[in-house]
């Protein structure tokens, strides 16, 4: 489906994206994940055709981009970009006329998805009397509503409260069913590892890891342990053979880098915290970026309290 070669763009002196290659295929969820400032919007802006690359190739279907492709590719933005003064339902039917659906025809779907998203009450309501989570569901039906085999959502969680979360990932996984190819930007590294089939994380506008989820978390190893507990575990950071500790208020994550500590650790911690689940696991997701995106921010004997 799309294929991203060796991208390359600057801004005057800031090199924004530099070299990323990626590979997205149809049925398949790609996480696009970094911290602030990384150049993930950058990478989507240039998928999308807005700017161009300096340099490197992007290819849809083994095609470069033309109108044709345009009308393919669905987009929310994480900025908002709605018209506050229009009435919601006038707005998702221009917006689906763009993108060639007869007016008719995009009445008819805005309708569904109002009525599916629980919208219908406020179809002849103005966009800026909306919340920020409804305006944020207005978005995803104008960036799906005429169909797009490619969906790109840059933050499509903001906003959102649990529930609407829950809604939100069933749709993608009812889009991946129905074989669309979905990019999805976040910070959210719960969310990204409950959905995602591979992920590309960028720092600095350089990829730090590209590949199957799967494949990503077995290349750091399965000596992670994750512990629940009642009790002040501050002096986990300064326990010998445990590294990358994520701490918590009452549970906590981190990797033993002496495999002769495995077989004493639950009595050591045993010992001083009240344990109510101790596991080896692999990674999460979110130790892995703290990992490659921290550098030396995250050290043994400083920890990381959340």
């Amino acid at each position: 489906m799309l294929t991203v070669k060796n991208i390359r763009k600057e801004f005057s002196t800031v090199v924004a994206v530099d070299d990323v290659s990626f590979e997205v295929k149809r049925g398949e969820v790609f996480g696009l994940l970094g911290p602030n400032g990384a150049g993930k919007t950058t990478t989507i802006r240039t998928i999308l055709n807005i700017i161009q690359p300096n340099r490197g190739d992007i290819f849809f279907d083994g095609k470069p981009f033309d109108d044709a492709i345009r009308n393919k590719l669905g987009y929310l933005p994480e900025e908002r970009g709605l018209y506050k003064k229009n009435k919601l339902l006038n707005t998702i039917v221009y917006f689906a006329t763009l993108k060639g659906v007869p007016q008719t025809e995009a009445r008819k779907r805005a309708y569904d998805w109002l009525k599916r998203l629980d919208l219908l009450a406020y179809a002849e309501r103005k966009v800026e009397e909306l919340s920020k989570g409804n305006q944020q569901k207005v978005q995803f039906i104008i960036a799906i509503l005429h169909n797009p085999e490619l969906v790109i959502l840059d933050e499509p969680f903001s906003g959102l409260d649990p529930v609407n979360q829950i809604v939100l990932k069933d749709l993608f996984m009812e889009m991946k069913d129905k074989g669309k190819a979905i990019i999805f930007s976040t910070h959210m590294m719960e969310q990204a590892e409950k959905l995602s089939d591979k992920i590309c994380l960028i720092d600095h506008g350089r990829v730090v890891i590209e590949g199957k989820l799967s494949e990503v978390k077995s290349r750091f190893g399965k000596n992670t342990v994750h512990i629940e507990f009642d009790g002040d575990a501050e002096f986990l950071k300064a326990t010998d053979g445990i590294d990358k500790l994520l701490l918590y208020e009452n549970s906590a994550e981190f990797e033993i880098s002496d495999h002769q500590v495995v077989t004493n650790m639950f009595a050591l911690l045993t010992q001083k915290l009240k344990i109510r689940k101790y596991e080896m696991i692999e990674p999460s997701l979110h130790s892995i970026f703290l990992s490659m995106v921290g550098g030396n921010k995250i050290k043994k004997s400083e920890g990381v309290s959340l």
